[in-house]
């Protein structure tokens, strides 16, 4: 079975600065990781290569830098890795990313099944998995929390689903994003980390690309704008009451109101 696995880097702290001009987050000098929701997915491919065969590759889209996730991955357990970079990609919103991602997966090889994390610390709009599968026209299936069996042509998971639990088969190629904890990730290898430590990855460009009408990409592709971007304003003002409990009941609820947290 061929395994891919979609992975970024995101910043590794909240401590972040915003581009005045584009409104999205400036990543220059910014400790970053590999998104901690992509780690659920690499565990989950690595677990079905061990169990049914096959190899995993995983790929990512950003700038040079971002070779770094790959390389973890690689410590992980990861067999092939690509990276999606150009300037003309700078900018994306989540669906000119699927786009791009969808087009460097299609340069990169034929893969059964995709998987890919629920959702990016960064971002957190849980779209740019099933946009994905929507450009490569294959099934997706999301929030998966388990994978119950494997057969030659299809996958069986379970789906958590606001209300329930949904049990559901699916045909290769395909694509899942994944829950946090359906597998706890291992950690790198030392061994693997330094075996590979000069390990190729491949890198794709616009150029590469089939479609390479420049509209589809970045800021000219993005449908979506950020119209306000900013980081959290942390304060130090504290309060302290001390009266009988009906007191500060009465006193926690005209606080609330005057804070506007309630009408």
């Amino acid at each position: 079975m061929e395994i891919l696995v979609c992975i970024k880097q995101v910043p590794g702290t909240n401590e972040v600065k915003i581009d005045p001009a584009t409104g999205v987050l400036n990543r220059n000098g910014v400790d970053s990781k590999m998104n901690p929701y992509d780690l659920y997915a690499l565990e989950t491919a690595l677990r079905l290569k061990e169990k049914y065969g096959g190899t995993v590759s995983v790929i990512s889209m950003g700038p040079p830098q971002a070779q770094a996730i790959i390389y973890e991955a690689y410590a992980m357990g990861a067999d092939n890795g690509a990276l999606v970079s150009d300037r003309k990609f700078g900018g994306s919103d989540v669906l000119a990313t699927s786009y791009t991602l969808s087009q460097g997966i299609t340069k990169f090889g034929k893969f059964d099944l995709i998987i890919c994390g629920k959702q990016t610390t960064d971002g957190d709009t849980a779209q740019v998995g099933p946009e994905i599968s929507e450009y490569l026209k294959i099934p997706s299936v999301c929030n998966v929390v388990k994978i119950i069996s494997v057969n030659e042509t299809s996958i069986i998971v379970e789906m958590d689903m606001p209300h329930h639990v949904e049990t559901l088969q699916v045909d290769f190629p395909c694509l899942l994003t994944v829950e946090k904890d359906i597998f706890q990730p291992r950690l790198p290898s030392y061994i693997k980390k330094m075996a590979s430590k000069n390990q190729n990855i491949q890198m794709l460009s616009l150029l590469d690309f089939d479609d390479q009408d420049e509209k589809r990409y970045g800021l000219s592709g993005s449908p979506t704008q950020v119209q306000r971007i900013f980081p959290p304003t942390i304060t130090k003002d504290r309060e302290l009451w001390q009266n009988s409990g009906l007191v500060l009941t009465d006193k926690m609820f005209e606080k609330i109101k005057e804070l506007k947290f309630m009408e």
